[in-house]
């Protein structure tokens, strides 16, 4: 496994600094992410432990949760009741987006069901799996839909985005304070990640550290601010675990059914984009904060974007996680509707 991650840097590492020379969006997350997925559809041996996707999440989860000071938990009370809305919406277009896969590929319910939820990748297939459904195909659409998200967003965004209409949100803590960085990871990964972990909760290595990291900010104790190298180091672990999950066998996994996930995905694309730019409106949001916060992607790689382009971190943080949270203990009994109606 050692060696087969190091050849997956041997990719990952020259692909984010050709993407910083491009000035992309995401460089250390986009260019590790589609050489890794590329080499290993082509058949390369490159894996992540599964250490690097915990690292890399703590960082991610951890820088946001810097973000959460007093004054800042204020402003996002006001969105509540549109966090509500967009959670609802997410919810509504992962059953839409269900129908449609299943007209179009004619797969069984509960892979349509679980492969368009607007959820994370592990937890809709354990989910599909007790509800029958082919985890292969679930997991498959899913990896899919991430890079389908990552790969248009983040520039559609950035390439659009003009002034923000609401204050900067920055990080609490203003400079890199080592003694008190290394207090700020261990309480963030023993207070908080491995505490989530033992309760078998999704998401625990970006939910644990962000609830602690807020807490803590949001109590006026500033640490120590993440540097920069942390946050690289972060994106560039996430980016390769998401990119050594394809495989050779994913090219050929039921191309109909892969072509018909990726038509679904670009209409729920566009069905979201169209409820950001009316949530944007009615809420006061910058429509830039708005698409982010509400499109189909994870947590990581959309705070991440809302992180580079100077938009609301805590805003878009907020709704994403408060749907994933909506949306795991839903899920189940959604589908069971769904099935019904089907």
């Amino acid at each position: 496994m050692l060696r087969s991650f190091c050849l997956a840097l041997l990719v990952a590492v020259p692909a984010a600094l050709a993407c910083v020379w491009l000035d992309t969006p995401l460089p250390w997350l986009i260019g590790p992410l589609f050489s890794t997925a590329s080499a290993c559809m082509l058949g390369a041996p490159l894996a992540a432990p599964v250490q690097v996707r915990q690292a890399g999440q703590w960082a991610i989860g951890t820088a946001l949760g810097l973000y959460f000071s007093a004054p800042v938990l204020a402003v996002l009370a006001r969105y509540a009741p549109w966090i509500a809305l967009a959670v609802l919406f997410a919810l509504a277009l992962g059953v839409a987006g269900a129908w449609l896969l299943r007209r179009v590929a004619g797969t069984d319910p509960a892979t349509a069901f679980f492969a368009m939820a607007v959820g994370g990748a592990s937890e809709m297939a354990v989910q599909g799996e007790r509800h029958g459904a082919l985890v292969e195909r679930v997991a498959a659409a899913h990896s899919l839909r991430i890079m389908m998200v990552v790969g248009t967003i983040p520039f559609i965004v950035r390439a659009l985005h003009a002034s923000a209409s609401l204050p900067a949100f920055v990080p609490a803590a203003s400079e890199v304070h080592y003694p008190g960085l290394a207090v700020l990871a261990l309480a963030t990964a023993a207070a908080g990640a491995m505490l989530l972990k033992r309760r078998d909760l999704p998401n625990a290595w970006v939910i644990g550290p962000l609830a602690v990291a807020l807490a803590l900010t949001a109590a006026g104790i500033h640490l120590s601010r993440l540097p920069e190298w942390a946050i690289r180091s972060g994106q560039l672990f996430i980016g390769v675990s998401l990119g050594t999950r394809f495989t050779p066998a994913f090219v050929h996994t039921a191309p109909r059914f892969l072509a018909s996930v990726a038509a679904c995905t670009l209409v729920a694309l566009l069905l979201a984009a169209g409820f950001a730019l009316g949530l944007a409106q009615l809420a006061g949001l910058h429509w830039g904060t708005a698409v982010l916060a509400t499109s189909p992607g994870g947590i990581a790689e959309m705070a991440l974007t809302a992180r580079v382009l100077k938009l609301g971190v805590p805003v878009v943080t907020a709704f994403h996680v408060s749907r994933m949270v909506v949306v795991v203990l839903a899920v189940g009994p959604v589908y069971r509707l769904f099935a019904r109606r089907s």
